[in-house]
């Protein structure tokens, strides 16, 4: 008897901490909507997991949870691990996420066809620091000859980015998805530049710390289980994707275009996924752009040292499942 009631709350136990909560921080951006996908969809529960989603501003908000141990993982620019590392944090990338899609808008009426006419202009961009504002410095105006101070360079949130292009209060905008898309709906602007075009990157990646990695592995690698099942779901069928995660961008079931009239939050959503190249693991080739942008961070002073960007890796998941 004392050993089926021992055994009976061992089971008891082992049920209560598999039901533990598993905290992901995200942002709202198309960026991560491998994290919105698996949760409206119901893969995190399928994998065993209690996910809850907790919401920032930004990476470099979000980087702040996971290293004061408030979240289990997070999905977010990799740079924001790099700053984080070099501080003395110890942070783990255990798995990728998207391809940076990063476009510059411009308005029509602002004479502005190339990178290079940024010169003495208004762009609406991310805040300092975060990965895409330093690809915006260190890539982008590099490449067409400019630095951050041939411009004013104006670092807000991307939905007020799409009113100022709307209200002429900028001449132009670098943006990622879906507001990039958004933009070129209801403003009158014109793309001329995507940076995944020019230099691919892997801007969004998957972050735990150390600590949480040895304890919690295995809801750590089925949270990746499930976030690649939303992957192939947002591949294989971004129409059904995009019904489930169009409320998240777009609050009323329609917006009004300059020229297409009123489309779904759905159909406009959907454009913006396939836009996207999700990708939930890490090559050669990403890494060594991974070890670029290191470079390009110590160019900038960001990082005061080299990084051994090899140390921050964690990539037993994807090995693993190589071998399944």
């Amino acid at each position: 008897m004392r050993k089926l009631i021992a055994l009976l709350l061992l089971a008891f136990l082992a049920g209560f901490a598999s039901a533990e909560p598993f905290t992901i921080g995200y942002v709202r951006v198309m960026d991560d909507a491998q994290v919105m996908t698996a949760y409206e969809a119901g893969l995190y529960e399928q994998y065993g997991l209690e996910a809850e989603l907790v919401e920032f501003s930004s990476g470099t908000d979000l980087i702040k949870g996971i290293v004061g141990g408030q979240l289990d993982i997070g999905v977010l620019g990799f740079s924001n691990a790099f700053t984080w590392v070099s501080r003395g944090a110890d942070l783990k990338i255990v798995g990728g996420a998207q391809m940076g899609y990063h476009s510059i808008v411009a308005r029509n009426d602002s004479g502005i066809s190339s990178v290079a006419d940024l010169a003495g202009r208004s762009l609406a961009s991310q805040k300092q620091g975060s990965t895409a504002d330093i690809v915006l410095k260190g890539v982008t105006l590099a490449e067409a000859g400019l630095n951050a101070n041939d411009l004013n360079i104006m670092g807000v949130a991307p939905a007020v980015a799409v009113q100022s292009l709307v209200g002429g209060r900028v001449d132009a905008a670098f943006l990622f998805e879906p507001y990039d898309r958004i933009a070129r709906l209801v403003a009158p602007v014109t793309q001329i530049y995507e940076v995944g075009q020019v230099w691919p990157f892997p801007c969004m990646v998957v972050i735990t710390s150390s600590d949480t990695l040895a304890d919690r592995q295995d809801a750590i690698w089925a949270a990746l289980d499930a976030q690649a099942a939303a992957i192939e779901l947002l591949q294989n069928d971004p129409a059904q994707a995009a019904s489930l995660i169009a409320p998240y961008f777009i609050a009323e079931p329609t917006l009004s275009t300059l020229e297409r009239g009123e489309l779904s939050r759905e159909q406009v959503i959907l454009e913006a996924i396939e836009t996207q190249t999700f990708s939930p693991l890490l090559g050669e080739a990403e890494i060594a752009r991974m070890k670029e942008l290191a470079g390009i961070m110590k160019a900038q002073g960001i990082l005061e040292t080299e990084l051994d960007v090899d140390a921050i890796l964690d990539l037993s998941w994807q090995e693993a499942r190589a071998q399944n």
